[in-house]
């Protein structure tokens, strides 16, 4: 059964990880049945400003404004299984936790954790304060996964795209679909 999958990009710093996750879905796309695409005004912000690039609207997937209460994924009859936010901002984490759905981004997160989906917060902040911690608790709590963007270094990256392709990586593997990537073998 192929999924069918929400990419939620926040203006968290870290689109290098959206920007790459789209590159590999792109690439998985026998696997997968439909990817929606939503970004905050943010996002697009910092997208231009990181990556030197206006790219982030070409990719063979659907986008829905961020205020778009009509979109399929805003109701659970839509049935879609997977929902990444990344970069996931503190700002939008906390909405999530605290069941504010005051956008696409915010009402599609509540919607995942209330048909008991997979929801994947990517958060791409650092320190870490109580509230942060709490938040996380919080969503943890009501079934979404937190995976931090924190880069593992024990394949040798040589590049930024390596670096982050660590953490992509993890995160399909977290969406569930076959990926080759580096696997640790203790040696």
């Amino acid at each position: 059964m192929k999924n069918k999958i929400v990419v939620a990009i926040t203006g968290a710093s870290g689109s290098v990880y959206a920007k790459l996750l789209l590159d590999k879905l792109q690439q998985l796309q026998n696997q997968i049945a439909e990817v929606a695409i939503v970004m905050s005004d943010n996002a697009k912000q910092v997208w231009q400003f990181e990556l030197d690039d206006n790219g982030h609207g070409n990719y063979p997937f659907k986008y829905y404004a961020k205020n778009d209460f009509m979109a399929p994924f805003a109701s659970g009859s839509a049935k879609f299984d997977t929902m990444v936010v990344v970069p996931c901002s503190m700002g939008t984490l906390g909405r999530i936790a605290a069941g504010v759905s005051d956008d696409l981004i915010t009402r599609a997160a509540d919607v995942v954790l209330k048909e008991r989906r997979k929801l994947i917060l990517v958060a791409r902040d650092t320190p870490l304060n109580l509230i942060h911690i709490r938040n996380m608790a919080t969503v943890t709590e009501a079934g979404g996964i937190i995976c931090p963007a924190t880069p593992s270094y024990y394949s040798k990256p040589k590049t930024i795209e390596e670096v982050a392709l660590t953490v992509v990586d993890r995160i399909i593997d977290l969406i569930g679909l076959e990926n080759q990537s580096y696997r640790w073998d203790g040696m």
